[in-house]
């Protein structure tokens, strides 16, 4: 599948051109067409109304992909990484799937990075899929779309799904509740190195990446990441996944046999653990409570809805019932 350039708002707009069956486009993605997959995520991207029908149809077809997630503070190497893995899978026979997330632009919305920028080697590679997608503000690191994004490239046949986020803060770590393996990557220099013992995204990882180590205080980083881990916390648990550290320079692929290899050994774990159909159905549920929440919401927003929450609204004004209640009895209309 070769890459495909995020399509501009003027161009997703135009109905014509998404009047395509469900059905036929689902089956043209299996085939491995890149513009069938392509409009596919453009059509969960705009929240179309054949978003469901697309849902229903890719059901059957989904599970199979190794899904890997690439996160860390800006700078790290994110970008640079996921083209060395994706070379390194290509170069077992895989088929890959990205979905690089960026910011989004303030004018147009869309993704402020383009795909072929960032990893023009593979734009030209039939198994390759690349797909920049805009967080348009969501937090976490992530678009609001990715899960179903993922789904669309899982059901083409994908066996490696690589997901780059956005450059995230400590506590933003959306990441983890959406990857099967996630990585952490980490640069000397940068003061990820120092702030190991607290920092809230380091604790999600299921493996460390120092990248860049040639530079000065790649050891000590190291160093700083073995200390967090003898310090206890899920890691330590009976039969718990014990992250490792890899050190890389992705810029020359050094270092990224030992990546794979460990992202290999994280996924055998997961299937004789059984820890990765817990954690397929806890990204489910949390899926399923994302779309009925963003249903309740629409509903709080039609006419119906904002004068029942105005009318509790007045009563909570008045002392008559409280928030709680009131909320309850919204649910209840609605």
């Amino acid at each position: 599948m070769s890459s495909e350039q995020t399509e501009s708002p003027y161009q997703r707009r135009r109905s014509s051109r998404r009047d395509a069956d469900v059905a036929d486009l689902v089956g043209r993605a299996r085939e491995g067409q890149a513009r069938a997959v392509a409009r596919l995520i453009s059509l969960v991207e705009d929240a179309s109304p054949k978003l469901r029908e697309v849902s229903a149809a890719l059901v059957r077809h989904v599970g199979h992909a190794q899904i890997i997630g690439l996160t860390g503070s800006p700078g790290v190497g994110k970008s640079t990484t996921t083209a060395a893995l994706v070379t390194a899978f290509r170069a077992a026979g895989k088929r890959v799937g990205v979905l690089a997330v960026d910011p989004s632009s303030p004018f147009s919305g869309g993704a402020l990075l383009g795909d072929r920028v960032r990893m023009q080697e593979h734009a030209l590679d039939p198994d390759v899929f690349i797909r920049s997608m805009a967080s348009r503000g969501h937090l976490g690191g992530l678009a609001w779309a990715t899960p179903q994004a993922l789904r669309v490239l899982d059901a083409a046949g994908c066996d490696v799904v690589l997901i780059e986020t956005v450059g995230v803060g400590q506590a933003e770590v959306e990441i983890a509740q959406l990857a099967d393996t996630t990585m952490v990557l980490l640069a000397p220099g940068m003061g990820d190195g120092i702030q190991a013992a607290k920092a809230g995204i380091l604790e999600v990882a299921d493996l460390y990446v120092v990248n860049k180590a040639d530079r000065d205080g790649a050891t000590q980083t190291v160093r700083d990441l073995r200390y967090m881990l003898s310090l206890g916390g899920r890691h330590s648990v009976a039969g718990a996944w014990r992250p490792p550290i890899v050190a890389t320079v992705a810029s020359r692929g050094e270092g990224i046999e030992e990546v794979v290899a460990a992202l290999d050994k994280h996924r055998r774990w997961l299937d004789d653990s059984g820890e990765r159909a817990r954690r397929q159905q806890e990204r489910a549920a949390a899926e399923i409570e994302a779309i009925a929440v963003a249903a309740l919401r629409e509903r709080m927003g039609d006419v119906h809805g904002l004068a029942a929450l105005g009318t509790l609204a007045a009563r909570v004004v008045h002392g008559e019932i409280d928030p709680y209640a009131a909320a309850d009895g919204l649910i209840e209309q609605l």
